[in-house]
């Protein structure tokens, strides 16, 4: 049985810095892609980043590039985010999403929530002063 468990939210002051973990279990994870999704009560799911099965290439959000960095530890089985310069509209509900395949083939695919079919239980991240 395939298993996402999140880690490593909450409060930051911004400016500040969070790093998220993602322990996975019951699938091979180095096979499959993975990415992290958040979302804001009353808003959409927007998707952060994401990860090819052997870290080789990476996406993320404009709201979020240049100040998150994803990666990934495949003897670990962990998946990892790094968020840094963290801002109060970072503030959310942040998920371990795995893939239905190794690798994405178009830039759209990052955020095809059609492509995902595991989600861990979530992590709250808070940016406030």
């Amino acid at each position: 049985q395939v298993h996402l468990v999140e880690s490593g939210g909450g409060l930051a002051q911004p400016g500040g810095s969070l790093r998220l973990s993602c322990a996975a279990s019951g699938f091979v994870f180095r096979n499959y892609a993975m990415a992290w999704a958040r979302q804001v009560p009353g808003k959409g799911l927007e998707w952060v980043s994401a990860i090819y099965y052997d870290g080789s290439a990476t996406y993320y959000a404009d709201s979020v590039k240049g100040r998150f960095t994803i990666s990934r530890d495949n003897t670990e089985n962990t998946l990892f985010l790094q968020m840094n310069s963290l801002k109060p509209e970072d503030t959310a509900l942040y998920y371990c999403v795995k893939s239905t395949d190794a690798r994405y083939y178009s830039d759209t695919d990052f955020y095809t929530e059609g492509l995902y079919d595991y989600w861990g239980q979530g992590t709250q991240v808070t940016v406030s002063s």
